[in-house]
């Protein structure tokens, strides 16, 4: 009972973070977005006093079960250590995989180690580092880079045959160019976990991770616990030889040795326990003169509280509705900016240098596909932005509402009108009116916040306010098509959002591009 509990959350925790990174609708994040914010490393990061506590509280309770149920890192060890027992499914259940597993002395030193210097790289905001062992944004960049491409194009296939069918079901979408850095890390990260996962099981959950290293701590006093009845057991040793954490150690003539700080109570022992001696209950309990109303109960028991952790968790999901993309300029070169350009709601670049993970999560989910990874060391495949394929237009706030660690904050439409992460900056000698002598008003005609005017590039003209027409010194109005108009910026008007430098047809660097704010402000 144990473990099949255990494997239908994991397996409903791991398909929806799943879905949540690989979705390109904005359905799975209207029901599957609570699920990010429920992670350790993000729920830290944003100061969370609801989520983190109740975590906490759970390991407390019933153990790690963070390690195999919510944590989708730990999850995939689990899939993939699995895959590894195939070949012996044609053998008998209990002796097939009696060989797989040992138990290993636990290596503190190590995770004490990894801990602390993760700590103090967190706290410093080099993140650079962090991120490449943190299990939520390793899980996400491996989605991203690895799967996301091919979930893409599937998808397109199936949008060529709808289309041929007269059904659009399907639409196409033009995939991610993603830095060929981050393909690296995430094949990188991948083929490590499923090398520990196939050689030692839970070796990267129990030795690496800082999460787990946390969480053992706490789950050595938890308050139910994997438990042997010494008057049932006869040391077969199966549930050592099945253990993936190996933290079951069985010596002859000695009681049963279990590390709860490593246990991540999957329920291999209790399952292939030929004697029934080993329970899910509170070390105090006399095991061998229990009665099943008290088993009944200890199940009972991991229900009731794992219910309420994903109750807890769904308040906190947001339904937030999404638009589609734009068209796409091609053969565009990307500006160099002196400051970076951040998402609105990040403060400044400062700031989401110091709270991002670099999930990727922001990144799959905007829906104009602007944002893009960082490779500068201080901010490490941390989002930019980049407008050669689209702006940020100012009725989307997607990444601020999946951000799992408020490094993007949660604004409203109105808030984000307001916020001003860049100016733009006009480059006369890419403009197409001084360049090529025709006329162009690209940039004014699709600002949304009205901060660009078309103005005479000669002199002697003034602007009417009556007419809103420029006029020369005879009262004659300018005509665009025989006068060169050129634009002028109002910087406490522009919000940066990219439209102008986006819509410029200029090649290959746009006659107008956005320049970021150190820290954003408000006009």
């Amino acid at each position: 009972m144990l473990k099949l509990v255990r494997r239908i959350l994991a397996l409903f925790f791991w398909v929806g973070i799943t879905m949540l990174f690989l979705d390109i609708s904005g359905i799975f994040r209207t029901w599957f977005s609570w699920m990010s914010h429920l992670q350790f490393m993000p729920s830290v990061m944003r100061h969370d006093h609801v989520i983190l506590p109740l975590l906490l509280i759970a390991t407390l309770l019933l153990g790690r079960i963070y390690c195999s149920v919510i944590c989708p890192t730990g999850i995939l060890q689990d899939l993939f250590s699995w895959v590894a027992g195939w070949k012996v499914f044609r053998q008998k259940r209990k002796t097939a995989l009696s060989n797989r597993f040992h138990y290993s002395e636990p290596k503190q030193w190590l995770c004490i180690c990894i801990l602390v210097l993760f700590i103090i790289m967190t706290i410093a905001g080099f993140n650079a580092i962090t991120v490449l062992i943190a299990p939520y944004s390793a899980y996400g960049r491996m989605v991203i880079a690895l799967l996301r491409p091919l979930y893409i194009m599937l998808n397109n296939i199936l949008a060529s045959w709808s289309e041929a069918n007269d059904n659009y079901l399907f639409y196409t979408i033009e995939p991610q160019q993603l830095p060929a850095v981050l393909l690296w890390i995430a094949a990188a990260s991948a083929l490590i976990l499923l090398v520990l996962s196939l050689l030692g099981g839970r070796t990267y959950c129990n030795t690496i991770c800082p999460v787990g290293t946390i969480l053992g701590f706490l789950s050595r006093y938890s308050w139910l616990q994997i438990n042997v009845d010494e008057d049932k057991c006869i040391k077969c040793g199966l549930c050592e030889r099945n253990c993936k954490a190996s933290c079951i150690k069985v010596s002859k003539g000695m009681p049963v040795h279990i590390d709860h700080s490593r246990c991540v109570v999957c329920g291999n022992c209790q399952q292939l326990c030929p004697k029934s001696a080993i329970r899910y209950s509170h070390p105090t309990s006399a095991i061998s003169h229990q009665t099943p109303s008290n088993s009944t109960l200890s199940r009972r028991s991991f229900l009731t509280v794992s219910a309420s952790m994903l109750t807890a968790a769904a308040l906190k999901a947001d339904e937030k509705t999404t638009d589609g993309g734009l068209a796409i300029i091609e053969d565009k070169e990307i500006p160099i900016r002196n400051t970076p350009l951040t998402p609105p709601g990040s403060l400044s670049a400062r700031n989401l240098q110091q709270h991002c993970t670099a999930c990727q999560l922001c990144i799959a989910q905007c829906p104009n596909g602007i944002l893009s990874p960082l490779q500068s060391f201080d901010s490490f495949m941390q989002p930019e932005m980049q407008y050669t394929k689209g702006y940020c237009r100012p009725e989307c706030t997607v990444c601020a509402d999946v951000c799992p660690t408020d490094a993007i904050r949660p604004i409203t439409i109105e808030d984000k009108t307001a916020i001003q992460i860049g100016r733009a900056v006009w480059i006369s000698k890419n403009c197409i009116p001084l360049t090529d002598g025709v006329t162009c008003d690209n940039c004014a005609v699709h600002c949304p916040a009205g901060a660009i005017q078309m103005v005479p590039k000669d002199k002697g003209y003034t602007f009417d306010a009556d007419s809103a027409h420029w006029i020369d010194e005879y009262g004659n109005a300018a005509d665009p098509k025989t006068t060169l108009m050129i634009p002028v910026v109002n910087t406490e008007k522009c919000i940066g959002c990219g439209s102008c430098e986006y819509h410029c047809p200029s090649r290959p660097f746009s006659a107008i591009y956005v320049e970021g704010n150190e820290v954003h402000r408000e006009v």
